[in-house]
């Protein structure tokens, strides 16, 4: 029997500064809102029309410090990760759900947003333990390297 993928890419921008904070035993928290919009011609009246949610997303450990550290409101990045649902009870004991995406993956795009930005991203993947970007520094690209003229 075949197993389900649960696997979701985004790219948008932050709503708001990054949220970080860290469990007792020092485990690194941070939560953004992402706003992901697409557009569309209409096409009864040929306007354009658009549509924006919000995305909810938590990163832990290194990935967690690199976004708080990097990332502000405005900021554009590309984020890649698990869709989680978690169910609480309100204040009247009604059960309600969250959803949120768990990021393994991160890298920061354009220039909006400044704020320690270098240009260069940061992955999940590559940020912490073991990696070879110490300190977990963004890498810089060399793409200048490839032109030709």
């Amino acid at each position: 029997m075949a197993r389900g993928v649960n696997k979701c890419i985004f790219i948008g921008n932050l709503g708001a500064d990054p949220e970080t904070r860290y469990t007792p035993s020092g485990t690194a928290i941070t939560n953004i809102r992402i706003a992901v919009s697409e557009t569309w011609k209409d096409r009864n009246s040929g306007e354009q029309q658009e549509r924006t949610e919000w995305v909810r997303v938590a990163a832990f450990n290194r990935l967690a410090e690199i976004m708080g550290e990097y990332l502000q409101k405005g900021s554009q990045v590309y984020i890649e990760g698990r869709m989680q649902t978690k169910k609480y009870q309100d204040q009247q004991g009604n059960d309600r759900y969250s959803t949120e995406i768990v990021c393994n993956d991160m890298q920061m795009l354009g220039s909006r947003g400044g704020g320690g930005q270098q240009g260069g991203q940061s992955s999940g993947r590559n940020a912490g333990g073991g990696s070879s970007q110490g300190g977990g520094q963004p890498p810089t690209d060399d793409f200048d390297d490839d032109i030709p003229f």
